[in-house]
């Protein structure tokens, strides 16, 4: 990259971290004040629990208490606000970036020396890329080691447990219903187990009582499982069973307890939850496999809404940048907002890994319309 490339890259990034510590800045501030009663409260009971009775800790130890407890809670959230704004800051970032240098006059300064201004997409876009990687790499490597972090509630804070709760009525690929006293989400152990097996027609085959049981290599395996014939034609009395396979996993009873634990799952994860022989639930499939592919869907579509964006601030002459901001507006968030959506809704008469990529699709033909049309 030579000094101009470099000039523009460092004021687009410059941007970009700028915008981030302002949205995200907002995001928990605004946050902390709506819960500081309760962040305090929990700070006091936190600095008085080793206290004699009748002592109170000071101000000054709460206050900290405090403090800690709200970067508890949301220093993971941050780096999963990182991917969820980044397509937009992306493209503010670079609306400020191109109206800084018009001001400037470097537009015209980059005509007269003969530089076409598809020059100034270049930079932007080879920083784009490295924050994309950037996010990759924290959807697969981080998100992925703090996800019990990332559903904890404000009341969890400190608390760096999922916590035990008991398994609703719960239907696995094999069409059984499983139903547990508590199942803790830390160490995928489910206790007081009853499981009711059936036929195609639905009617009960057999029933399955355990103490507990541990999910390992596809199976649950149970202690002091007992299983009960259920049909009128089977003979003989309960007998012991040690494992039964199933589809339902840890994983997936955490993803229906925490509906925003599934998003927190690698690709590798995902890939191996699909690669299992028991996963015959095609809706069940097919969730997953748009969760697997719609977030490289969302980090393209955000590339693209960039592309899309960039004509419109980048100008040969002076212009009202809140007028072109105006215009703007409608199709950068149409443009990321539909790569969000279309990768997270399903699309009738397609598969998941090829409805994920429709947004794609369109959006690829209006960023080369755009690009075509732009005037150097």
């Amino acid at each position: 990259m030579n000094l101009l490339d470099r000039s523009i890259a460092r004021q687009f990034l410059t941007n970009v971290v700028v915008l981030f510590v302002i949205m995200c800045g907002f995001v928990v501030i605004i946050d902390v004040s709506l819960n500081a009663d309760q962040f305090i409260l929990m700070a006091e009971q936190i600095a008085n629990a080793d206290l004699p009775d009748g002592q109170d800790a000071g101000a000054l130890r709460k206050g900290v208490i405090a403090v800690v407890l709200c970067a508890d809670l949301w220093w993971p959230k941050l780096l999963q606000l990182f991917n969820f704004l980044l397509g937009m800051v992306m493209v503010a970032s670079m609306g400020f970036t191109c109206t800084q240098m018009l001001r400037n006059r470097e537009f015209i300064a980059m005509m007269a020396a003969g530089i076409g201004l598809h020059r100034v997409m270049r930079p932007i876009m080879i920083v784009a890329l490295g924050l994309t990687g950037l996010q990759v790499l924290n959807q697969e490597l981080i998100i992925p080691q703090i996800a019990p972090l990332l559903v904890r509630e404000h009341e969890d804070a400190g608390n760096h447990k999922l916590g035990v709760a008991s398994v609703p009525l719960t239907l696995d690929g094999q069409r059984r219903l499983f139903r547990a006293e508590s199942f803790d989400a830390d160490t995928g152990e489910m206790h007081g187990i009853y499981i009711l097996e059936r036929n195609a027609e639905g009617r009960a085959t057999r029933a399955i009582t355990a103490d507990s049981a541990s999910y390992l290599n596809g199976a649950w395996v149970f202690e002091n499982g007992i299983e009960s014939p259920r049909e009128l034609a089977a003979v003989g009395q309960p007998r012991p069973i040690d494992r039964i396979e199933s589809s339902l996993d840890p994983d997936e009873l955490r993803m229906i307890r925490f509906e925003s634990y599934k998003q927190a799952l690698s690709f590798s994860q995902v890939g191996r939850m699909l690669d299992r022989d028991s996963l015959v639930d095609s809706e069940q499939r097919s969730r997953l496999e748009r969760i697997r592919w719609g977030r490289f869907s969302m980090m393209i579509s955000s590339l693209l809404a960039l592309l899309i964006a960039m004509p419109f601030y980048i100008q040969r002459v002076p212009t009202n940048m809140v007028v072109q901001s105006l215009k703007c507006a409608p199709f950068a968030i149409l443009a990321v907002i539909g790569g969000i959506l279309g990768a997270s809704v399903p699309i009738p008469g397609l598969p998941a890994a090829i409805g994920a990529f429709v947004p794609v699709m369109i959006l690829s033909i209006v960023a080369v319309a755009q690009f075509s049309g732009l005037k150097s």
